[in-house]
């Protein structure tokens, strides 16, 4: 968890949040040991905007990598507080995550919280419903 939590410290820098302050790194892990980076993207026209876990999760997919390839997705903030993924996020982790990969809450105080993806969003939306 240090190594990740050291990459997310590095790469929240990379967040562009001119409307909020509010900066989010999410640091793909995946079971080869490769790692996908994302930061939070804001835009004037707030919809727009891109979180930090779903930068992460659209960047790994655009270059090939699957669900099962995932091992873990560590969420960080400069917060002395855990900072859990919003609504839509949990949905798209829901669809290109396993549901036993590990989600990490880091926060600046060098604290984890650990949980698995399915304990994110219960009774989730999923392929199988359609």
């Amino acid at each position: 968890m240090e190594k990740l939590l050291k990459i997310a410290r590095e790469n929240i820098k990379n967040a562009y949040v001119p409307y909020s302050n509010f900066r989010v790194s999410a640091v793909l892990e995946l079971n080869n040991g490769e790692i996908y980076k994302g930061v939070n993207v804001e835009n004037a026209s707030y919809g727009l905007s891109n979180c930090a876990e779903r930068s992460a999760l659209f960047s790994a997919y655009s270059n090939g990598v699957k669900k099962e390839d995932i091992k873990t997705l560590m969420i960080y903030t400069d917060k002395d507080h855990f900072v859990s993924p919003c609504g839509a996020c949990r949905q798209v982790m829901r669809e290109l995550m396993e549901e036993e990969s590990k989600v990490i809450l880091a926060n600046s105080k060098g604290e984890f919280k650990v949980m698995k993806n399915k304990d994110l969003l219960p009774y989730g939306f999923t392929k199988e419903d359609l």
